[in-house]
């Protein structure tokens, strides 16, 4: 039956495709995308000489205000520091890109285009991919004869804090805290290049900084105190000991933990005062990750009960803080969002599949809006590290594709 169900969707899906295809308007933008591929790169490279890290995305925000409205679009700043452009009324369908980047740029020089052609540079592909996708639709969707009436709006956000512990900032304020969040049906998130897959699946992950403290002192002379790096070693080798059921062949979500940082004490010679370590526990499912840091917890207070039982004189104190927390979701595969996406891969001759990913769609996804994550165009890899490339061949197909899923929602989402 649902077989059935899915193949009716994925034929009115084409259906609704082929009208708006038959619309001139429509194939004039279409057209834009090709023909403005070199203003699209240099636009690109622009954008990713103007750094921003998680949290001082300040300088980009102000340039991506600039370029929306010198393109004609109603834009502002808002609370969180996302850059809001609109056009037409709501309801919205969303088309949103994050501005912050793992490493930035430390001179305009680190972004550049090698001699086969590649862009290189921190940020270039995660997010300057999706960002030039971003301004790519802007730009086209303001261009040439008037679109028809919809009965929906579109909404631009280039937002921040999706990376690390930005902890999906922008997300969060757009979908939760904002008065035109309320406003929006649907939401397209662009992140990277790649167009072969359609996120659809929200890994969740919660974060924790595990902090032990005790009195210190030299290593011989007060031998015996409670050492917070004794401890705190002690628990990372607890927890990562936990059996995370990674194996997915008996149905059991997939999960993961890491512990990524540890830090402290003050020499060889010397009893720390201090320690700790940063945790990342990852899941498909919410309740797998109650499950992983309940036994995190369990972890902690145990390497500390044993420490202190050892320890002659002066104890270690405990301390878990959450430093971030994305809720695991799902879209339905019945999901009307999900059939326009397929019948526009079906029509550029795409092929791609749905993937689990932790992006700026969780929240949207976490709260029952309609919601996919999906590539600009061209290809990328080396993401978040000082090696980040980008390659333009093809980006056009990306664009068309984004362009024509927005417009099919717009219109009959």
């Amino acid at each position: 039956m649902l077989h059935w169900q899915s193949m009716a969707a994925n034929a009115t899906a084409g259906e609704h495709l082929g009208q708006l295809i038959e619309d001139a308007a429509v194939r004039e933008r279409l057209q834009w995308f090709t023909r403005e591929k070199q203003w699209i790169n240099e636009i690109h490279l622009e954008l990713c000489r103007v750094p921003a890290p998680t949290f001082l995305e300040q300088d980009r925000a102000a340039w991506f205000l600039a370029h929306l409205r010198e393109a004609g679009w109603n834009a502002s700043i808002d609370r969180a520091g996302n850059v809001i452009a609109t056009s037409g009324d709501g309801p919205y369908v969303a088309l949103t890109a994050h501005m912050d980047t793992v490493l930035a740029p430390k001179n305009r020089d680190e972004i550049a285009v090698t001699s086969d052609g590649a862009f290189r540079g921190p940020g270039i592909s995660d997010n300057g991919a999706g960002l030039a996708a971003l301004l790519a639709v802007a730009h086209a969707w303001k261009f040439g004869q008037a679109l028809p009436e919809f009965p929906r709006g579109l909404l631009l956000a280039a937002n921040v804090g999706e990376e690390g512990e930005g902890n999906l900032l922008g997300m969060r304020h757009l979908c939760k805290q904002s008065a035109i969040g309320k406003k929006i049906e649907a939401i397209v998130v662009v992140d990277g290049a790649d167009t072969s897959h359609i996120t659809t699946r929200a890994l969740g992950s919660r974060r924790f900084e595990v902090a032990f403290t005790g009195p210190g002192g030299h290593s011989w002379s007060d031998y015996g105190v409670g050492n917070p790096v004794h401890a705190l070693c002690r628990a990372v080798t607890l927890f990562t000991e936990t059996r995370v059921h990674s194996n997915t062949a008996n149905g059991a979500p997939k999960s993961a933990i890491n512990v990524g940082l540890i830090e402290g004490g003050s020499g060889v010679n010397a009893i720390a005062q201090s320690a700790r370590a940063k945790v990342d526990i990852r899941s498909e499912s919410n309740r797998r990750l109650d499950e992983l840091v309940e036994a995190l917890e369990t972890a902690v207070e145990r390497a500390k009960e044993v420490e202190n039982q050892r320890a002659t004189s002066g104890k270690v104190a405990a301390k878990i803080k959450e430093i971030g927390s994305r809720p695991a979701a799902e879209l339905p595969e019945s999901a009307a969002i999900l059939q326009f996406l397929r019948a526009v891969d079906a029509h550029l001759g795409i092929r791609s599949h749905l993937d689990t990913s932790s992006t700026d769609a969780n929240i949207p996804l976490s709260l029952g809006i309609p919601t996919v994550a999906i590539g600009g165009g061209g290809a990328g890899g080396g993401a978040h590290t000082t090696q980040e490339w980008y390659r333009p061949e093809g980006r056009d197909l990306g664009l068309k594709r984004i362009l024509l899923t927005l417009l099919l929602l717009i219109r009959n989402g």
